[in-house]
């Protein structure tokens, strides 16, 4: 049992992304999903759909990669709120990840959204991570 699985997301993504696979398969919960959606959304990956299976359910991310070199559309995934040490931040204080170029995935009481989504509708939440 994973104690983080927002965490345990990320950490699969980003090895999935180093050794240039296609699709990775990550445990699903509300939470994953969601952050999922804004990734699809924001364009960092390509499509995902829910498997269910007899007990589990599993989420099958597909990657998206550019070029026939096949570069990493994501640079890198940053938790930043942990178990331990929750962060939140106002609506005047949501952070810009690399000066706008990246996106801060933001958990709000209406829904998860970017930061820029949350800056506009002048929500605060808790910052779960970082993607650029």
């Amino acid at each position: 049992m994973v104690n983080d699985t927002i965490a345990d997301m990320l950490t699969r993504m980003r090895n999935a992304n180093l050794a240039k696979h296609q699709i990775v398969q990550v445990p699903s919960t509300k939470m994953t999903r969601n952050i999922v959606q804004v990734l699809k959304e924001e364009g960092f990956i390509d499509h995902f759909e829910e498997i269910h299976e007899t007990l589990e359910t599993f989420l099958l991310i597909s990657l998206k990669y550019k070029g026939k070199k096949r570069q990493c559309v994501i640079t890198s995934l940053k938790r930043i709120s942990k178990p331990g040490l929750r962060v939140y931040a106002n609506h005047k204080e949501i952070p810009k990840v690399l000066g706008g170029l990246g996106v801060a995935v933001i958990s709000t009481s209406k829904g998860v959204m970017t930061d820029r989504k949350a800056r506009h509708n002048g929500l605060g939440g808790e910052v779960l991570c970082y993607v650029w």
